[in-house]
C-alpha cells in the first residue's frame, strides 16, 4: 500500500465524519465538558470512569468502551501526573521521511514505521498522528486485524473530541488536550488549517482553506492546556531561568 492509496482510504471516512459533526452540532453544542466532574470521576476508584480502569480497557482492546468512557479517557488524561500538553517524544520524527514517501515501502521500512510509532505511543498514548502512522505501517505489512484495533481507537478518540462541541463559536469550541490535535481534527474532516489566531481568554481559532462548504474556520478550547501548563511548568521554567 502506497501513501497515496492510504490517503484515499482516509478520505473515504471524511464524509462519515462530516455527517457525525453535523449531528453533534445539534445534540452537543450546549454540552461542554464539566472538568470538575471529570476530575472527580477519574479519581474515584468506585466510578466506572476511574482512570486506571479506563486505561486497562483501552489497552486490552475492549470494544465495549462507550463514548462516555472514551471521553473520560481522553479528557481525564489531563488530571494524570505525567500529562504535559507540550510534550514531544524522541521517537516521533524518526520515521517522517518514510511516511511521506509516495512509493511502496519495503517490508523493513514498514517494520520501522510500526516500531517507532509504537515506541512513541508508549511515551504518549494520545499522539494521534503516530496512531495514524502505525495504522499505515500495519496495513503495509498486511496486519489488518491489528490495524483495525488501532483504527477503532483513533476513530473513537476523534469522536470524543468532536463530541465536546461543534467548533463554530467560542462557546461551543472543541476541547483538545494537545495543540496539534486541532490540525489533526481538521485533516480528518478533509480540511487544512492555513492560519491561527489566539482568541482571549482561552481559544484557538484556526482558519481553513477555501472549501465547498464555505466554512471559514473552527474554534478550539485550550483552557485545560493553559491551566495545566501554568500549574505544572511555568513555575519550573521560571526557576530554571532564575538559576
Amino acid at each position: 500500500m502506497t501513501f497515496n492509496t492510504y490517503r484515499i482510504y482516509i478520505l473515504g471516512i471524511v464524509a462519515t465524519l462530516l455527517s457525525f459533526i453535523s449531528v453533534y452540532a445539534e445534540d452537543k453544542s450546549n454540552g461542554q465538558p464539566d472538568f470538575a466532574h471529570i476530575k472527580k470521576e477519574v479519581n474515584d476508584p468506585y466510578s466506572p470512569y476511574y482512570y486506571p480502569t479506563l486505561v486497562q480497557k483501552y489497552n486490552s482492546n475492549d470494544t465495549t468502551m462507550t463514548d462516555d468512557e472514551f471521553l473520560h479517557y481522553y479528557l481525564g488524561y489531563t488530571f494524570q501526573e505525567d500529562y504535559n500538553p507540550y510534550r514531544t517524544s524522541e521517537f516521533a520524527h524518526q520515521i517522517d521521511h518514510l511516511y511521506k514517501q509516495n512509493k511502496k515501502l519495503s517490508s523493513a521500512e514498514y517494520e520501522n514505521l510500526v516500531k517507532f510509532a509504537k515506541q512513541t505511543l508508549e511515551d504518549d498514548p494520545f499522539d494521534l498522528r503516530q496512531i495514524n502512522i502505525l495504522i499505515y505501517g500495519l496495513k503495509g505489512l498486511n496486519r489488518y486485524r491489528e490495524a483495525a484495533v488501532w483504527q477503532y481507537r483513533l476513530d473513537h478518540l476523534i469522536d470524543a473530541i468532536i463530541s465536546t462541541g461543534d467548533g463554530t463559536t467560542p462557546e461551543t469550541a472543541w476541547h483538545v488536550i494537545y495543540p496539534n490535535h486541532e490540525y489533526i481534527i481538521l485533516n480528518c474532516l478533509g480540511m487544512k488549517g492555513v492560519d491561527f489566531v489566539f482568541v482571549e481568554p482561552f481559544y484557538d481559532y484556526v482558519e481553513i482553506e477555501k472549501n465547498a462548504r464555505r466554512i471559514e474556520g473552527f474554534y478550539f478550547n485550550v483552557k485545560r492546556i493553559l491551566d495545566v501548563y501554568t500549574q505544572k511548568y511555568c513555575y519550573e521554567e521560571g526557576m530554571e531561568l532564575a538559576q
